[in-house]
């Protein structure tokens, strides 16, 4: 995957992308009538409450999480609302629940969130192994499919049942295997060193999306990594006295982001094997990386300052990142207005932000295929 920075395909694209901006403008998501239900696995980027149910101590359930939209907290690393909210309502689907905060009779027909922040791709104890040094004990993607496996027979009766309920579902497996990578740089290893983890990450991705495939699931989206090289958290533990570290038109760390970009491309080369496996399954690969990248190649196009790499919510420091005084913290204020600000704890996007991620994932134009080009009819509706 060429770098989107230096390559010609962005200036061909950039125009496709500012349309999509006009048409679809961040507070009038477009709604479609295609699926019924959505189920998503993943990290933070997506959690909506399974890690402040695991841990109700955790800095997420305080102030100032949530206060743009609910204006509380609610478990999401977010001021509000995180990637899956924004494309559950574009399918007129209510938030998704997260499955572990479940009441005892809720209906979860119309989806569920597995996803917990912090969650691995391996599992903690392989993981542990892997790099001699500890992981905190959070589920992995593994632990999130069985727990789907678990809510299925509430969900449909018979084999035949399910593979009908689930063929009008969207799948959302991911991204997943940057707290894996994390955990490894923590330890002190290499970006090539940390290349050896990719293969098994990937495989167990893939497996994820057999088994969600083997019980029913028609389209899946898969999206890849971020330019995590560009977040407040990695810009402060892997700050460089090196100029040439840094990419002079982003501010970002190359080394993360060509990492990044490597897991992106085994990603994308295993997607399209599991095509030609599932030839009658939809397979969107969610292109994160090159969506998020033009933010911080041009910030005031989508309304942001051009301070996109410090974050909003934070304990000071060169990105207003400090491990010693998270968001959440009581000595820790957010920034007055988050929607100018792309970055809001130092490792998650603002609500606007997250708008995007989902807007890229709906419209393109670099996600392959774009959600709504899966959709037969859909249809225009401006949120209140």
């Amino acid at each position: 995957m060429a770098f989107f920075s230096s390559s010609p395909v962005f200036f061909k694209l950039l125009p496709l992308f500012v349309f999509t901006l006009v048409l679809f403008p961040r507070n009038s998501p477009v709604v479609l009538s295609c699926y019924t239900s959505i189920f998503s696995f993943g990290d933070s980027l997506i959690d909506t409450g399974n890690l402040l149910y695991i841990d109700p101590s955790n800095d997420i359930g305080h102030p100032p999480y949530g206060m743009t939209f609910f204006h509380h907290p609610t478990g999401r690393n977010s001021d509000g609302r995180n990637v899956i909210d924004f494309i559950a309502e574009s399918f007129g689907i209510s938030l998704l629940p997260p499955y572990l905060a479940r009441s005892k009779d809720q209906d979860l027909r119309r989806g569920a969130n597995f996803a917990v922040a912090g969650a691995t791709a391996l599992d903690s104890t392989i993981l542990e192994e892997l790099i001699s040094g500890d992981v905190r004990k959070n589920v992995s993607l593994a632990y999130q499919i069985g727990w789907f496996k678990e809510l299925l027979p509430s969900l449909c009766q018979t084999p035949s049942g399910c593979r009908d309920f689930l063929s009008t579902s969207l799948f959302l497996v991911g991204e997943i295997g940057g707290n894996d990578y994390y955990y490894a740089f923590a330890q002190g290893w290499s970006f090539k060193e940390m290349q050896s983890i990719v293969p098994l990450v990937i495989d167990v991705t893939a497996s994820a999306i057999n088994t969600l495939i083997e019980h029913g699931a028609m389209t899946l989206v898969v999206p890849g990594s971020l330019p995590l090289g560009c977040f407040a958290t990695i810009l402060t533990i892997g700050m460089s006295p090196n100029e040439e570290d840094y990419d002079p038109a982003t501010g970002c760390l190359k080394g993360w982001n060509e990492f990044n970009r490597y897991h992106n491309e085994f990603l994308v080369k295993e997607l399209d094997r599991l095509r030609h496996l599932h030839p009658h399954a939809t397979i969107i690969y969610g292109d994160y990386y090159n969506t998020a990248l033009q933010v911080f190649l041009s910030p005031p196009l989508f309304g942001f300052r051009d301070g996109t790499l410090s974050a909003c919510c934070g304990g000071g420091g060169p990105y207003n990142y400090n491990s010693s005084a998270l968001c959440g913290s009581r000595q820790v204020k957010a920034c007055k207005d988050p929607s100018l600000h792309w970055n809001w704890d130092g490792g998650h996007p603002t609500e606007p932000g997250h708008r995007i991620l989902a807007n890229g994932l709906l419209e393109g134009p670099f996600t392959d295929p774009p959600i709504a080009n899966t959709c037969l009819k859909p249809f225009f509706h401006d949120f209140v």
